[in-house]
């Protein structure tokens, strides 16, 4: 039995998902320790609660378990997949919560956080490290703007009081970000593919 555990430690990520799917209980338990770290560590980095971030994972892996059938190795890797459901209910939770805002003096340091930090190692795929590079590259205005939108849930007029701009000056730096980011992270798609 415990060489039927090696090996089921060393299966690809996608056939640990396939049995997470359909009930198996060692390849769930094995998919969920893969993960567990990652997951929290994405929850943890957006939320700042280690209590909302356990709950978050529960409901992660949960989401991961009913909609394993829809995942598609075409969009991205199961990590990508699963680290994105993480952010979204994270993101959804601290709007729920609606949270005082972000002093602006905190967003520059967390534009400017290095991938050393456990927040950061925990989000360290390739998706995430490529769009931190990309946010970071942005006007500084402009990637505080997306931050704002894109991780702390801020409506553009929210935006626009907190950084004392006109409303039409927040809409355009958080539209200008984002046609940026796609810009950059499309040119870098079509590299890759090239380079495979």
């Amino acid at each position: 039995m415990s060489r039927f555990r090696f090996t089921v430690g060393r299966l690809p990520d996608e056939a640990l998902l396939s049995g997470l799917a359909l009930g198996d209980p060692e390849l769930a338990v094995s998919f969920v320790r893969r993960f567990q770290h990652r997951v929290f560590g994405v929850a943890i980095a957006v939320t700042g609660d280690p209590q909302l971030a356990e709950d978050i994972a529960q409901q992660t892996f949960e989401r991961a378990w009913r909609h394993a059938q829809i995942y598609d190795s075409r969009r991205g890797s199961v990590t990508t997949w699963l680290t994105t459901i993480a952010h979204n209910l994270a993101i959804d939770a601290v709007r729920s919560r609606r949270s005082e805002p972000v002093p602006p003096e905190d967003l520059d340091a967390i534009l400017g956080v290095v991938s050393e930090t456990p927040e950061q190692h925990a989000l360290a795929d390739e998706a995430s490290t490529r769009l931190r590079a990309a946010v970071a590259e942005l006007p500084r205005e402009q990637g505080r703007a997306l931050v704002m939108a894109g991780i702390y849930g801020m409506t553009a007029q929210q935006i626009a009081d907190r950084e004392h701009i006109p409303l039409g000056t927040a809409k355009t730096r958080v539209r200008a970000a984002m046609g940026k980011l796609r810009t950059t992270l499309a040119s870098e798609c079509r590299g890759g593919d090239h380079a495979q």
